[in-house]
This record gives C-alpha cells, sequence and structure tokens, in this order.
C-alpha cells in the first residue's frame, strides 16, 4: 500500500514505515505533520486518483531531521564581455517518517501487516573538527635574516661616482 501526495508543488510517494525527504519545513524536530493533498491511493484490491486530490485520505507524519543537500556550483558566463560568476547553493531538506496512511475503509489488519521496521537514522550534519590551542602548533622557528640591517647599510662604504672625463 502506498500513496502519491503533494507538498510544495512536488510530488512524493509515501509507504507506511518509510521515509522521505522533502523540502524544509518550517515545524521542529519531532512533531507531527498530516499531508492532505493526496492524489492516489493503491492498496492491495485498488487503486484510486483523485481528481485533483483524495476527498478523506490523509498521510500522518514525524519530521525526523533537517539537512542540508549536496552542494551545486552555480556559474554564470558571458562570452566576450568578462563577466563571470561562481557562486554555489545547498538546498535545505527535512527528513519525515511515515507514520500511517489514513482512508476511508480502511481495516486495522491492513495497518498491523505493512508495517516496516527501519532503523531511525542519526541526524547528518556534522560538527567541524576543532581547533588545536596556540600551544600545540609548531614551534619552527624562522632562520636568521641574511639581509643587513638599515644600520649595517649606512656604515658600509659607497662607491664614489666616477670622475668626468674632458
Amino acid at each position: 500500500m502506498y500513496v502519491i501526495f503533494e507538498n510544495g508543488g512536488k510530488q512524493y510517494k509515501a509507504v507506511e514505515g518509510g521515509f522521505i525527504e522533502i523540502d524544509l519545513l518550517p515545524e521542529e524536530i519531532g512533531q507531527k505533520k498530516s499531508f492532505e493533498n493526496v492524489l492516489l491511493l493503491s492498496t492491495d484490491e485498488k487503486v484510486e486518483v483523485g481528481t485533483p486530490y483524495l476527498k478523506g485520505v490523509s498521510v500522518d507524519t514525524t519530521i525526523v531531521d533537517h539537512f542540508k543537500g549536496q552542494k551545486i556550483t552555480v556559474f554564470k558566463y558571458r562570452p566576450k564581455q568578462r563577466y563571470r560568476v561562481k557562486t554555489g547553493h545547498r538546498q535545505r531538506y527535512s527528513r519525515v517518517l511515515v507514520d500511517s496512511i489514513a482512508f476511508p475503509g480502511k481495516s486495522e489488519t491492513a495497518t498491523k501487516t505493512t508495517e516496516v521496521n527501519e532503523p531511525e537514522l542519526k541526524p547528518t550534519a556534522k560538527k567541524p573538527a576543532a581547533k588545536k590551542p596556540a600551544s600545540e602548533k609548531s614551534t619552527k622557528t624562522k632562520p636568521a635574516s641574511t639581509k643587513k640591517s638599515t644600520a649595517e647599510k649606512s656604515t658600509t662604504a659607497k662607491k664614489k661616482p666616477a670622475a668626468d672625463k674632458k
């Protein structure tokens, strides 16, 4: 049993007990969210298609995680005009767990047989590595400078200009 629902102009396939990655939701982690815009419902016996949505059908989910997607590079270029702009972007997503699919005429035995036990996913955000304190940094010393200091330069004999030839 599965449904196709719409959120944010995109369509997602939901299976009870499965995870879905959708665009960022404003709710916090652990909160429940219900999606009412169900386009298609497929059970073992039949397939129902909405015009455009099915009435009385909803997808109940729990927000598990918020994370950023893979980085993409945006490069704008206009030939012969010296115009080049390179930027990057990371889309933000929410991972939700589909708790149940509610629809009229759903029997209790259908929910028990379609349960899927998946391990919980840990948050994907990683903390940056801690920086070393200044005391642990390398203690390399620079070698003495081979250039003469300004005091030494003034004491050295300067070359006299060549005598004018007649």
